[in-house]
């Protein structure tokens, strides 16, 4: 019954370091968010997902016609993979929040 108390648990983000492909993929989607000004709705869908992220990966293979525009097939399938891990889903938050800082540098209250 051992591999029933890790059954659950959570891997923090930064738990696993990125290769630097893995790190290209989080930063050009990062960056056609904020391109497309979706900021606000991809960090409201991510953070909405987020307690279900391996759930939420699976669905990117009804979004793949849309994902495609951004990534080809191999990386669109390694982008799924990062996707299954819930600390992948807080650094691409966070990538889309730098950037999204980086391209409106205005104060928010």
């Amino acid at each position: 019954m051992g591999w029933w108390k890790n059954a659950f648990a959570i891997s923090k983000p930064g738990s696993k370091p990125l290769t630097a492909r893995q790190e290209e993929i989080l930063d050009r989607l990062a960056a056609k968010v904020v391109e497309w000004k979706m900021s606000v709705p991809a960090v409201l869908f991510l953070e909405s997902v987020k307690p279900l992220n391996y759930i939420g990966s699976q669905v990117l293979v009804f979004f793949a016609p849309i994902v495609r525009t951004i990534y080809t097939g191999p990386d669109y399938d390694e982008f799924v993979a990062l996707m299954e891990e819930r600390g992948n889903v807080e650094l691409l938050l966070r990538r889309i929040e730098q950037k999204e800082d980086a391209r409106d540098p205005a104060p928010r209250s």
